[in-house]
């Protein structure tokens, strides 16, 4: 339960979380990722350092450059969680 949550914080910045739909399309270089947003490289490193710490993204070197992918195995037990949120519990209450 405690990697859920730190999903749920990590994706609770906007920046952050258009980070990730940008990396549904594939793997992208960090420096295409900061093409996109106003911000500096030292902000964009804090970010994937959040994204890569609760494990939903995975990083890899080549060089000097970084590329950044979307953890398939990590976001897919993420989305059984949330799937099981909305199924959980219903019809469970024995008030009356």
């Amino acid at each position: 339960m405690d990697e859920y949550i730190l999903i749920f914080k990590a994706l609770g910045d906007s920046t952050r979380l258009q980070i990730v739909q940008m990396l549904s399309g594939g793997e992208m270089c960090a420096c295409k990722i900061l093409e996109r947003f106003q911000i500096t490289q030292p902000t964009l490193s804090h970010h994937m350092k959040i994204l890569c710490d609760c494990g939903l993204i995975s990083t890899r070197k080549e060089g000097k450059w970084s590329y950044y992918t979307i953890n398939k195995d990590v976001l897919s037990g993420f989305q059984n969680f949330v799937a099981s949120l909305e199924s959980g519990g219903k019809g469970s209450c024995s008030c009356s």
